[in-house]
């Protein structure tokens, strides 16, 4: 049995949506999203195929898609997606290259299909490969002309774009085996892609041609295995070619008629606003008795103050009838005012106790020398003075600045002297 209740040989519902512009498209298998933008332009050929056209593909994972794929480094599950792409696109030869060729060895068409995983739930092999051939299908290039050696770009405007030879749609499917090929699942999702043992991805057009095989895992396939997953690719491949072709026609009709289409109308109003409750009734007769059953049995209020309460002429009271207690806070602040002046008082008054201590210290040691605590430069003796601010002498031993700090302690002694 399967998690989500699908049989084993069925795929999840795949949605096709078209942009605005041609050959943008994103498609959802179940919940697994990618975008798929196709574009081209006028580039050189490459010298051993000078009138064949350049195709190029390329497939992003993003952190966006799943928190375990990491930006901007090429993991080995990257890798292998790619190569099989370019498989499953270019050596398959679906697309004719050689009518992208606009002048023999000088200019061709290079068409490049951009492919990103919006969000990871598992067969991002399936979704990229509906959503790269459905990108190249509905995908217009610029009609060109040439006249000599002048090549000219018309713009859809002008002439309608032209789409692009298409042979085949090749369409992969993959299968996930459990217990050494025991049991086999159609379309794994990314639960089950973690616990299973082997995967092959088959890649095949409505005409039953296979267009490449790709086998990974430990698990060992016998060609039973092999012939009986081909037959249930040919089934799917044919059911989902269908519902491309579908897609495609109902977008060319919408765009013919002039109706609406791209994301926006693709998308219905119920996936954005799929997490809003629906209305349900309420029975409003018997509210106001169920109100007053309520009120009775709520505690009343602590205080309740019938009257306001006017501390003081021409103010008002705001509130349900409670007393304000903006007096309170007045009488607080006043409080932390009148702390804050004591304290300051009390530093101040430390700070004059100091001053007459070191004024009396210096009283006493008149006649001292200065104290030299050691040679070292890195030491240093500081002077205070009540009204100065302390500055910092380094001692030396020398004997020429012994003799000048004396001169300058007697002369700034002598100076307080007189102004006493």
């Amino acid at each position: 049995q399967r998690l989500d209740g699908r049989q084993c040989y069925d795929y999840r519902n795949i949605r096709v949506s078209f942009g605005a512009d041609r050959g943008c498209c994103i498609v959802e298998l179940g919940r697994t999203r990618v975008l798929a933008q196709v574009s081209c332009e006028l580039v050189a050929p490459k010298p051993n195929r000078p009138t064949e056209g350049v195709l190029f593909f390329n497939l992003e994972l993003s952190p966006m898609a799943a928190p375990g794929l990491e930006p901007g480094r090429q993991s080995e599950l990257l890798v292998s997606l790619n190569r099989l792409l370019e498989r499953c696109f270019r050596d398959s030869k679906c697309i004719d290259t050689e009518s992208l060729c606009v002048v023999a060895g000088e200019k061709v068409w290079q068409v490049r299909l951009d492919m990103h995983l919006l969000n990871h739930d598992g067969n991002i092999t399936d979704a990229a490969s509906i959503a790269g051939i459905v990108a190249l299908c509905h995908f217009r290039r610029p009609d060109v002309s040439v006249q000599g050696e002048e090549v000219t770009v018309y713009t859809p405007e002008e002439r309608d774009p032209v789409p692009l030879s298409i042979h085949h749609m090749p369409i992969c499917v993959s299968f996930a085996f459990f217990h050494q090929g025991t049991y086999l699942l159609v379309d794994p999702t990314e639960r089950e892609e973690r616990v299973m043992d082997g995967l092959l991805v088959i890649a095949m057009n409505k005409h039953h041609e296979i267009c490449t095989i790709q086998s990974s895992g430990v698990v060992m396939l016998v060609q039973d295995q092999i012939l009986r997953c081909s037959k249930i690719t040919a089934v799917k491949v044919a059911e989902i070619t269908e519902l491309i072709q579908k897609a495609l026609e109902n977008d060319q009709k919408a765009r013919k008629e002039g109706g609406k289409f791209g994301f926006a109308e693709s998308i219905p109003n119920q996936r954005i606003t799929a997490f809003k409750m629906e209305s349900a009734a309420v029975d409003t007769n018997d509210v106001e008795e169920q109100a007053g059953e309520i009120i009775a049995k709520a505690d009343p209020p602590a205080e309740v103050f019938a009257n306001p309460v006017l501390h003081t002429p021409g103010t008002a009271q705001i509130g349900e009838g409670i007393e304000s207690s903006w007096g309170d806070l007045e009488e607080s602040e006043k409080e932390e005012a009148a702390e804050e002046e004591g304290d300051s008082e009390a530093a101040a008054f430390e700070c004059e106790k100091v001053e007459t201590e070191d004024t009396s210290t210096r009283r006493e040691t008149k006649n001292d020398e200065p104290i030299v605590l050691s040679d070292s430069e890195e030491e240093e003796v500081v002077i205070l003075e009540p009204q100065e601010l302390p500055r910092k002498t380094r001692t030396q031993t020398s004997s020429k600045q012994e003799n000048s700090s004396k001169k300058a302690f007697n002369k700034r002694r002598r100076k307080k002297r007189t102004s006493r």
